[in-house]
């Protein structure tokens, strides 16, 4: 068999020129048009020569509810925020998603990709609120993919055989505090770590990069 060129082992080749970042977000409900988006992180990848995806840095922020925003009761029992204390700290969702967006430009430009990609566990929620809040502020440079994301449920469903956040890390032996758990920081960077083990495993099986043999090539 051929072995891969360090050209290949790049992230630009592994998701065909797509560029992931782990988000996580904390709201104050379930719909992305009229309920407060409150917690929000991203956590930035990186390759190393060998094609191993790595954590590289996390950006976090606590959101203020925007106006007019609905809070339910319910998720901010959940979740355990309080939107209008002071000491989150908050900023406006506009200015925490132009801070990430800028991020993530800078990635795409080092990994020379040409699009970024919403890794989530349950993708289709944190998608739907981070579009939604693009739309509120009419963002016109989002570097997301506007529908393409990579949900680790589903990932972890297949390489684990289990769906919950929690247990698909002890199932890959990833440390996992569920009293830490449900904030978006937290919850971003074992979301991380989870989808970049699912990636590695596939390239340790030999799922990544597909090499040719030389019979084949000739």
């Amino acid at each position: 068999m051929l072995t891969a060129t360090s050209a290949e082992l790049s992230l630009k080749n592994r998701f065909r020129g797509y560029y992931p970042v782990v988000i996580d977000i904390e709201t104050a409900g379930f719909n992305p048009q009229t309920d407060a988006l409150l917690e929000i992180a991203a956590t930035l990848l990186t390759m190393d020569e060998q094609g191993q995806l790595i954590p590289k840095q996390t950006l976090h922020f606590q959101v203020a509810p925007f106006e007019g925003a609905n809070i339910e009761p319910a998720s901010i029992e959940f979740n355990g925020i309080d939107p209008y204390s002071a000491l989150r700290q908050a900023i406006p969702e506009e200015e925490a998603l132009k801070a990430i967006f800028k991020a993530v430009r800078k990635e795409l430009k080092q990994h020379e990709c040409h699009r970024a990609v919403v890794v989530a566990h349950n993708a289709a929620f944190d998608k739907g609120f981070l579009n939604a809040v693009g739309q509120r502020h009419g963002f016109k440079r989002d570097p997301f993919h506007p529908f393409v994301s990579f949900d680790t449920t589903t990932l972890a469903g297949l390489a684990l055989g289990q769906t919950v956040l929690a247990k698909a890390c002890a199932a890959a032996n990833i440390e996992f505090n569920n009293k830490l758990a449900h904030s978006a920081q937290y919850d971003t960077e074992k979301t991380a770590e989870l989808f970049c083990w699912i990636v590695n495993k596939w390239q340790q099986l030999g799922g990544w990069p597909p090499i040719e043999s030389a019979d084949t090539i000739a």
